[in-house]
């Protein structure tokens, strides 16, 4: 019978602090990332880098760091002025949480070559997150709970409508490139 392996308070206390310190790092590059995007006025950019970061947290840091950042990154933005209404955030935030999710469990499969298994959670992932929030706010949310007036329900619709799609596949691209040079890094 193998023997339990007792827990080290202080590699414990370490590896919580790491977690702390990249969930951190992350939700702070997801906010320059918004500020800087924002002046732009184009969502596919900010969409597409936020996905992109959403990724590459989840893949360097853990699925809990990643989910920590998918749930915040609404709500910052929000704060922020950027995000859409209050009521929008649990929806989007469900949105990011399945994409990393996906990624979590997809993207360094064991069993398919590495390049197979990330181009399996680039697709996967941006079909299931543009379903969530498709679903949810286009489908439930906007006729359902909001009740607005059409003109601003076509244009909330249209927000989280096909351009969630691109964004979440072009964020996924963009990833793969920052995941290997991270991977590369870590090899050194």
């Amino acid at each position: 019978m193998a023997e339990k392996k007792k827990s080290n308070p202080e590699e414990n206390r370490k590896r919580k602090t790491l977690w702390i310190t990249h969930t951190a790092v992350f939700i702070a590059l997801l906010v320059v990332i918004q500020i800087v995007t924002a002046a732009l006025g184009n969502t596919i950019i900010t969409g597409t880098l936020v996905n992109a970061v959403l990724i590459i947290s989840v893949m360097t840091g853990g699925m809990w760091s990643g989910a920590a950042v998918a749930a915040v990154s609404p709500v910052m933005a929000k704060l922020l002025g950027i995000g859409p209404l209050w009521s929008l955030i649990p929806f989007i935030a469900a949105g990011n949480l399945v994409l990393v999710i996906v990624w979590h469990f997809l993207g360094s499969r064991k069993g398919i070559s590495l390049f197979a298994a990330r181009t399996a959670a680039v697709i996967a992932a941006a079909i299931v997150k543009f379903l969530v929030l498709y679903l949810g706010i286009v489908k439930i949310a906007v006729p359902l709970l909001l009740k607005l007036p059409e003109p601003q329900a076509k244009v909330i619709s249209g927000m989280f409508s096909i351009s969630q799609l691109i964004t979440a596949l072009l964020g996924g691209i963009a990833a793969l490139p920052v995941l290997v040079s991270v991977k590369k890094a870590s090899l050194n």
